[in-house]
């Protein structure tokens, strides 16, 4: 899922601008990305309050090779929208032009992922092979745990994992930051509530039996704050189940894609600080990224 998707829906206003837009996005279709840079310069020249056409300016001249005039558009993207849903503090720290963010923007991962929830489904699972709920599904069931009365699926998207869990789970809740994640999860009929939330900032009442996380924390960041507070929730004997994208580093890492990967190292210290005892951690292939495998850790936890 890259943020320049998002620019479908982010027109500059201007007439003009918005058809070198679209010019631009051709001549990056065919490779040359030099001129579509420039075509698209040409257009904030029209519209320079336009954060989105700066953002994808970012990308376009990255693309052709100009770090430097990159960087710059990213930052005047960053400066015209603060909130920064296209995701341009990540861009710059990737460049290496910032500090790696503990966390994205809470607005950015939001608009991704409403942007995507309509072929969120079809392209994660038939084109990515997108394997995560199943394998925690599996991981779960190796426990030799066979109901669980309450439990909570956080970063729910469109209800994948649900469907996994809800043979096997009494109170089955859901949460996610994206509105439109959520109309899909409801239209799918496996929770019993489903809530809008930001996973950094829950308050959960105590005495829940499962928490699950598929393919939630490469776009959480660091750990320590959601081990904490899935800790607190958890009863004892509770469980938690998760994934990460694995990385040979003992710590954290921010891709190029974005999206954050995590150290088995660096799993094994956050969970032992929050309280939490490893019981089971297997390093699989959780989907394809331009046909390449993407391996990551499929983990489960107890209190």
């Amino acid at each position: 899922m890259a943020a320049s998707t998002l620019l479908s829906g982010l027109s500059s206003g201007d007439f003009l601008a918005d058809r070198r837009a679209d010019y631009a996005e051709m001549l990056a279709e065919d490779g040359d990305h030099k001129a579509a840079a420039d075509l698209m310069a040409g257009a904030l020249e029209l519209t320079p309050k336009w954060a989105a056409g700066w953002f994808r300016l970012g990308e376009l001249r990255e693309q052709a090779g100009d770090r430097n005039r990159a960087e710059h558009a990213w930052r005047e993207a960053l400066r015209l929208e603060p909130a920064d849903r296209l995701g341009a503090t990540l861009k710059l720290a990737v460049l290496g032009a910032a500090p790696v963010p503990d966390t994205p923007p809470s607005p950015f991962v939001e608009a991704l992922f409403d942007d995507y929830a309509d072929r969120f489904d079809k392209a994660l699972v038939d084109k990515l092979g997108y394997r995560v709920p199943e394998l925690l599904e599996t991981a779960i069931r190796a426990t030799g745990r066979t109901r669980f009365e309450r439990a909570v699926d956080l970063g729910c998207g469109t209800g994948l994992m649900g469907e996994r869990l809800r043979a096997f789970c009494g109170d089955l809740e859901g949460i996610d930051l994206s509105t439109e994640m959520l109309r899909k999860a409801k239209a799918r009929g496996v929770y019993d509530r489903l809530v809008k939330g930001d996973i950094a900032d829950l308050d959960i009442a105590p005495g829940v039996d499962l928490v699950t996380a598929a393919d939630v924390f490469m776009y959480v960041g660091t750990l320590d704050a959601v081990f904490a507070t899935v800790a607190a929730m958890l009863k004892p004997g509770g469980l938690f189940a998760f994934s990460v994208e694995a990385t040979e580093s003992d710590d954290l890492v921010l891709r190029e894609s974005r999206r954050y990967a995590h150290g088995q190292a660096y799993v094994e210290r956050e969970l032992s600080q929050a309280g939490l005892q490893r019981i089971s951690l297997t390093e699989e292939t959780i989907r394809t990224d331009r046909g390449e495998a993407i391996r990551g850790l499929v983990v489960v936890a107890g209190r």
